[in-house]
């Protein structure tokens, strides 16, 4: 049986723009997961088009420069994109996904995230949530989530943040803000704004990631670098065939701002037990 292992090894070959420390940390996690397999680090300036490329390689796209390197011709292999997310994608590609790329999204489950705030809020009932020219596209899905818990999608166009007329209106016709990952929106430029503006009216803001929690947002949740690494070595593990479309890493935590909390009047947050009861909510493949 010895040969099986040799035999079976992939070459696995993340791609980037360019070599940072951030990306090699994250290579040398992969390589010692997977030590059987050929883990290496290429910048999209070394390579030649993607179907130049062995059709047995198994290639992660690390960035938009590599999501544009692989979508520049649909011959070569199969291909895993990170640290994307639906509303970039949606930027980028429209209603399009090629069959060879399968993405991993790197934004927090809307449908996730309002349970959550449901968790932390079980009073709000009218859930604010502010979309852009981007974002539209997700508020079917927080309304079809939002039924059974009960809950009330109150969505505003903010096509324009520096008009701030649209935030005012939503904040005082919500119970609580949910923050859609959308970079036109929730950025360094209008976290000020939309973090002061809620706290006015004593209103908690969920969302949209873990750095807008260190900002000062209430909780999100979020996938660190180990739950990446899982769910790559889980899919690495299967024949691209097999891989789906897009998915959400299954494995995740919760970040809560504590001085929030308390500055809410509100109980002190447990990270572990906030998410203990969101799993069991999750829905089952």
């Amino acid at each position: 049986l010895w040969p099986l292992g040799p035999l079976s090894a992939s070459e696995i070959l993340l791609i980037g723009a360019e070599d940072q420390p951030g990306i090699r940390s994250f290579v040398a996690a992969l390589e010692n997961r997977r030590p059987h397999d050929h883990v290496h680090f290429q910048t999209t300036a070394d390579l030649p088009s993607p179907g130049k490329l062995k059709a047995d390689q198994r290639l992660i796209l690390l960035d938009n420069p590599a999501l544009d390197w692989r979508l520049s011709e649909t011959a070569g292999p199969p291909a895993l994109v990170m640290r994307v997310s639906r509303v970039q994608a949606e930027q980028r590609l429209g209603k399009s996904r090629p069959a060879f790329l399968t993405f991993l999204w790197n934004d927090a489950p809307p449908a996730r995230q309002l349970r959550l705030a449901r968790y932390l809020l079980p009073q709000a009932r009218r859930i604010g949530v502010l979309y852009g020219q981007h974002s539209g596209f997700l508020l079917e899905e927080l309304r079809h989530a939002a039924r059974p818990l009960g809950l009330e999608i109150v969505a505003q166009d903010w096509s324009d943040p520096r008009d701030n007329r649209p935030l005012q209106h939503l904040l005082g016709n919500s119970d609580v803000l949910l923050g859609l990952d959308d970079p036109d929106l929730y950025n360094s430029k209008t976290a000020k704004n939309l973090l002061l503006s809620s706290y006015g009216r004593q209103m908690a803001l969920i969302g949209p990631n873990a750095g807008f929690v260190r900002a000062g947002a209430l909780a999100s949740t979020y996938s660190d670098q180990d739950d990446w690494l899982a769910e790559l070595d889980q899919l690495l593990d299967q024949p691209p065939a097999r891989w789906p479309r897009s998915l959400y890493p299954k494995r995740y935590s919760v970040s809560g701002n504590q001085q929030v909390a308390r500055a809410l009047g509100l109980e002190p947050i447990d990270p572990n037990a906030a998410a203990q009861v969101l799993a069991e909510g999750e829905p089952t493949p």
